[in-house]
């Protein structure tokens, strides 16, 4: 069995068709059936079924293809730390981040890190909360931004980078955009634009809205921060943001009102897979932001 045919196994099933598969694999069609019969052959077994044009795996198929992935993601980060052992300063972090933080933050601490360590390379993933944490247990990132940060958790930890307050948004021409503060409470007869049900900050707005002693009435819900800004600018609603999520300027821009009772913020943290070393590159950036956060937080939109 060689790691050629694996990867061209891989390739197929993902595709489910032959042809395309060899085009992104820049190889003769006829070398990629040959590779998967010789695997099909050495295996004793099918792989795929023949549906329409198109290749389906069969059963068993579908399990070598998900103990395959596991073998071939462990096989690409043990050839990446070989390099970074070469030259750390060359490797690839693989990171994940949420929207939210990808506006403001993420760019930020990126470019910092690139001026003077030019050669790293980044690998970006856009995740919600449950699915950074997943990402990172299957191995498919080494660290992740997240929010809330769990102070508990049986297979990941980190550290608590900073903790950002959000404000309440609201149409230019509302009765509270004008004000200088606002307690949550005077919101409650508004409809409020939320977030979808796998968002974390949908459920820190509803524990401060709670806390104010109301159930917001929800009247549109989105997955974006540009999303949620938009709407309440054009006059859908009001909603909880924040305040990173609010310093890019745009056509359509709410107005920004601080809450004082409850005062509603979100921790932020860093977070990578527990009792595990990171690669020397990622090791080397996470050093880097725990240093970034200390020194330049004040700098930093925040509470």
């Amino acid at each position: 069995m060689e790691l050629r045919q694996l990867q061209y196994f891989v390739k197929v099933a993902k595709k489910e068709h032959v042809t395309q598969a060899a085009e992104e694999l820049h190889v003769a069609q006829s070398a990629v059936s040959r590779q998967i019969h010789q695997l099909e052959e050495e295996l004793g077994v099918a792989l795929f079924v023949q549906k329409g044009r198109n290749l389906q795996l069969t059963s068993v198929g579908k399990l070598f293809l998900s103990r395959l992935e596991e073998i071939l993601s462990e096989l690409e980060r043990a050839v990446i730390e070989v390099k970074e052992f070469l030259d750390p300063e060359a490797g690839e972090i693989r990171i994940g981040f949420p929207h939210s933080l990808g506006i403001y933050l993420l760019p930020t601490v990126v470019a910092s890190f690139r001026r003077t360590h030019p050669n790293v390379k980044f690998r970006l993933r856009q995740g919600t909360y449950n699915s950074l944490i997943r990402d990172l247990m299957k191995g498919e990132i080494d660290l992740a931004f997240i929010s809330p940060f769990p102070e508990k958790h049986e297979y990941v930890s980190g550290h608590l980078l900073l903790e950002e307050e959000l404000y309440a948004i609201v149409p230019q021409g509302h009765n509270l955009a004008e004000n200088g503060t606002i307690r949550l409470e005077q919101l409650k007869e508004d409809s409020f634009v939320m977030f979808s049900e796998e968002y974390s900050l949908r459920s820190i707005v509803l524990e401060a809205c709670e806390k104010a002693g109301f159930a917001p009435q929800i009247g549109f819900e989105g997955e974006e921060t540009d999303t949620i800004r938009g709407l309440v600018a054009a006059g859908m609603g009001v909603s909880l943001l924040p305040e990173m999520a609010l310093t890019e300027i745009s056509q359509l821009q709410p107005a920004k009102v601080r809450v004082v009772e409850p005062q509603v913020t979100r921790s932020i943290g860093l977070i990578q897979r527990t009792g595990e070393k990171l690669p020397l590159v990622a090791e080397g950036f996470q050093s880097f932001l725990l240093h970034f956060f200390q020194e330049t937080e004040k700098t930093m939109p925040s509470t």
